[in-house]
């Protein structure tokens, strides 16, 4: 009898594995519907269950391993004999998971919240019918994309490919199709690749190569592209908060599709309202200080989080006066690149730079970017020439084991509310191991009522 019982519970305890197993599945290879995006239907136990099952995979434990040795690396590798880690949202997806998927699509966004991501993205541009799509500009789907493929569509590129009578592409470094070429239906039909292209290729197959040799084509097969909309949608069902960045356009096409600047910016905002976001939840992005503060004025309950991106120069001179302003004009969030926050002590430590401690000194919170972007220290960074994200810290780095000393200090000594990954693991494992962001419940429902004026 005691047989059959543990047996009974052995089969049943492997049913529901399966079980669980098949659940975790359909919801995380659900099938974004452009068309009734609104009408996808998950459970609340299966978002308990994603919540639960963050994977790093290797990455972590490789970075550690080439750390110096020291009380940072002791501590790291402490963390690493955890059973599980949870998402925080200290570590906030850079265009999903860009590293190895192609950027801003579904497979990149679902590998990043396998990573831990408790932010998503979604860089926010048009297409020719007024719609908003997940791209990081409006003119980049000749490298992002598989347009210059399609017989039927690259046509209608701002600059399409030619061929010489032989079929030979001759004009690989001047082709530009932009989101704006095409229709939502157009854009949906495209497939996600990785961001490169052969400016010196012959021939279609050899320009849509390029990838840089730190990332890879492995998972570029068939990247499925979102609208703004159905991003929002996906990202609701993670029970993840959003950031979306609104991307600079044409001024002629903006005015034309749109009728101005401001309400192109505003249409943005409105789609988290119309889908019943809470402000809360909402980090809205943009270079552009008039989008930040057209937020502030119009849509005053998620301006609270609108997050200033600011571009340089690096390192900015004399930033006081500049972050005072910012503060004065009501912005609340910074986010600068990471070496704009980072520089060189005497000692030859990594330091919070003149800019971080400014920003803190004025009341400003911080957002920077980004992490896992630049491949590997040595050969891509200090001999490659990949510096833009180390640029005033490249006297202190030896190895990949920096990459988590620089986590460490943008976290410890600056203060940063979250870092940018294009490699969500990283940050996820980091913000882990110091207890940053972590989630431990799905957030509340709410009903727009709530507030008479978002």
């Amino acid at each position: 009898m005691r047989c059959q019982t543990i047996t009974g519970f052995w089969v049943l305890g492997l049913l529901t594995l399966v079980m669980q197993a098949e659940v975790d599945a359909n919801v995380t290879h659900a099938d974004v519907n452009h068309a009734d995006v609104n009408h996808a239907d998950v459970s609340k136990v299966s978002l308990q269950r994603r919540e639960q099952s963050v994977q790093l995979g290797p990455r972590p434990s490789y970075l550690v391993e080439k750390m110096e040795r020291g009380k940072l690396k002791r501590e790291l590798k402490q963390c690493l004999k955890r059973q599980s880690f949870r998402r925080s949202d200290f570590s906030i997806s850079h265009r999903g998971a860009p590293m190895q998927f192609p950027e801003h699509t579904q497979e990149s966004y679902e590998a990043a919240h396998r990573m831990g991501a408790g932010i998503q993205e979604c860089d926010v541009t048009f297409t020719k019918d007024g719609e908003l799509v997940c791209r990081h500009a409006q003119c980049d789907l000749h490298t992002t994309t598989d347009v210059v493929a399609r017989e039927d569509l690259r046509h209608q590129c701002k600059v399409p490919p030619e061929f010489d009578a032989q079929g030979r592409l001759t004009n690989a470094a001047a082709i530009t199709c932009c989101a704006s070429d095409f229709t939502l239906e157009q854009f949906q039909s495209l497939k996600g690749k990785m961001d490169a292209a052969n400016t010196v290729a012959t021939t279609v197959a050899g320009y849509l190569g390029g990838t840089a040799d730190y990332r890879t084509d492995l998972y570029a097969t068939g990247g499925t592209l979102l609208s703004h909309k159905a991003s929002i949608a996906l990202f609701e069902r993670m029970g993840v908060k959003f950031t979306p960045e609104l991307k600079e356009g044409n001024e002629e096409d903006i005015i034309a599709i749109f009728g101005s600047q401001e309400n192109y910016a505003l249409k943005m905002i409105d789609e988290y309202w119309e889908a019943g976001i809470h402000p809360d939840r909402v980090f809205a992005q943009s270079f552009n200080l008039d989008d930040v503060l057209t937020w502030i004025k119009k849509r005053p309950r998620y301006g609270e989080q609108a997050v200033f991106l600011d571009g340089g120069p690096i390192p900015r001179p004399d930033p006081g006066p500049f972050l005072k302003n910012l503060t004065d004009r009501g912005v609340k969030i910074v986010a600068p690149p990471m070496p704009m926050l980072l520089r060189v002590n005497q000692q030859g430590e990594i330091e919070p730079s003149q800019y971080a401690e400014e920003a803190k000194a004025h009341g400003l919170k911080i957002i920077t970017w980004t992490t896992e972007r630049s491949g590997r220290i040595v050969e891509d960074v200090l001999r490659g020439g990949g510096t833009f994200y180390y640029q005033t810290i490249l006297d202190a780095l030896t190895n990949d084991g920096d990459i988590l000393r620089t986590i460490d200090v943008l976290a410890q000594k600056v203060g940063v509310l979250g870092i940018f990954s294009d490699w969500p693991a990283t940050t996820t494992f980091y913000a882990n191991c110091k207890n940053l962001g972590i989630h431990h419940t799905h957030s509340r429902p709410w009903r727009q009522t709530e507030f008479l004026n978002y």
